[in-house]
């Protein structure tokens, strides 16, 4: 324990008061990468017993029953890099850890979820966690099935978000975000929602940034995605990363996307919401 001793005086007080605020400060500025050091520290500890491989950007840590697919995972994952930082016109400067899971329970519970919770891969943190494909791969294509309905994009196009915000963004455009890159890269897209006679609903930007993990899952990613395409179909591709580039500034998303698209919040969320009401309502 780090032991100091103050002599109680006006000018020591002001001194203290002075070097509270900085550290509050500094600890504010730097708290998107301490939390990468934390949660960093908690999956090398967690993890200490798998094994693992590393390529040109990736540290992959997976268990023994997983060995025979490390192969396909540590090539998808190298293709999706290119890819993705392709799009964003940025790399990586360190390689991103990727914990390979050998079934849905030992996931969810790394995350503190229900043991029933599924998912097929998470991003937190500046880490990749993802279920291992044995699990859910079938038919004899398997490289083709893990890069087009794996989580490889998905979940690094996440990581880039983050990256480049620093950590300040919204739910629903990262989600949004990873969607629209999977898309344009592998072609993938979620089911449509509003099937067999169902009405059109969606959510205002605020509810879905606030509580997008209880609302309808199927709507709200639907939604995010298409608020993401609304956008670079209205203002264009560079002006989401100009949009990024403003949230890493610091900027608030309102601001953000003020500066990016030279219209306000209130105005984007209403021209999108007309959109949707014209081609799906």
């Amino acid at each position: 324990m780090l032991g100091l001793k103050w002599v109680c005086s006006a000018k020591n007080a002001g001194l203290i008061g002075i070097l509270t605020v900085l550290a509050v400060l500094v600890l504010v500025k730097n708290s998107h990468a301490l939390m990468r050091i934390m949660v960093g520290q908690e999956i090398e500890l967690k993890t200490a017993g798998y094994e693992e491989v590393q390529t040109e950007h990736f540290r992959i840590r997976y268990t023994s029953s997983d060995s025979s697919y490390i192969g396909l995972i540590a090539a998808t994952a190298e293709e999706a890099y290119a890819a993705v930082c392709n799009m964003f016109k940025q790399e990586i400067a360190r390689k991103t850890v990727i914990i390979v899971y050998p079934d849905s329970p030992s996931l969810a519970s790394s995350f503190g979820w229900d043991k029933d919770q599924k998912a097929m891969g998470v991003y937190w943190g500046g880490t990749i966690r993802i279920l291992s494909p044995r699990e859910w791969l079938a038919g004899t294509d398997i490289k083709e099935q893990f890069a087009r309905e794996g989580p490889m994009v998905h979940e690094f196009a996440h990581l880039m978000v983050d990256e480049i915000t620093r950590g300040n963004y919204s739910r629903w455009l990262t989600e949004g975000i990873a969607q629209y890159v999977e898309k344009k890269i592998t072609g993938f897209e979620f089911s449509y929602p509003f099937v067999d006679g169902r009405e059109l609903e969606y959510y205002p930007f605020a509810v879905m940034g606030r509580d997008f993990d209880n609302l309808n899952q199927q709507v709200v990613y639907w939604e995010s995605l298409k608020a993401v395409e609304y956008l670079t179909a209205e203002y264009g591709e560079e002006a989401l990363f100009l949009l990024l580039e403003n949230l890493g500034k610091g900027y608030s998303i309102a601001q953000a996307l003020g500066k990016a698209l030279g219209v306000s919040y209130e105005d984007f969320e209403q021209g999108f919401y007309k959109e949707l009401k014209q081609n799906y309502g």
